[in-house]
């Protein structure tokens, strides 16, 4: 019954997106793609004293990757650039609720992997591993 109450969660979210849309003066910004099924995202940021003051995406795909960004920009906000850098899968699917399979992981992972290297992108950081891993 959990993982229903969960997944119904996140299929609001897909379905009522609050964080849809682009941010035209964003500080950070990175569109990824998932070959493997053609979920197509951008992630904006705005960036004030090395905080996310705000964060919004655009993008087409499935519930899973869609309403993860959702759920994920919504998290993002007021996060110090630190945390996010140092966040992985684990914390993730933590924040989604769901365990998605290693066929839909790439859906699930897609923002945070936008997210993360906006972020070093903006700081002229290279990508890290736990990065290149999602």
């Amino acid at each position: 019954m959990g993982l229903d109450i969960y997944a119904e969660t996140l299929i609001y979210a897909y379905e009522h997106p609050e964080n849809s849309g682009a941010i035209s003066d964003a500080d950070a910004k990175m569109h990824e793609e998932n070959i493997s099924c053609g979920d197509k995202l951008t992630i904006y940021l705005k960036i004030e004293e090395g905080h996310i003051s705000r964060a919004r995406f655009a993008g087409s795909g499935c519930v899973i990757s869609m309403g993860s960004a959702e759920m994920l920009t919504d998290f993002l906000t007021g996060k110090s650039l630190a945390e996010i850098e140092s966040m992985g899968r684990e914390e993730l699917l933590k924040l989604i609720g769901i365990d998605p399979g290693p066929v839909r992981m790439h859906c699930a992972t897609l923002s945070l992997r936008a997210t993360k290297k906006a972020i070093f992108g903006m700081q002229g950081k290279p990508v890290d591993v736990k990065t290149k891993e999602l």
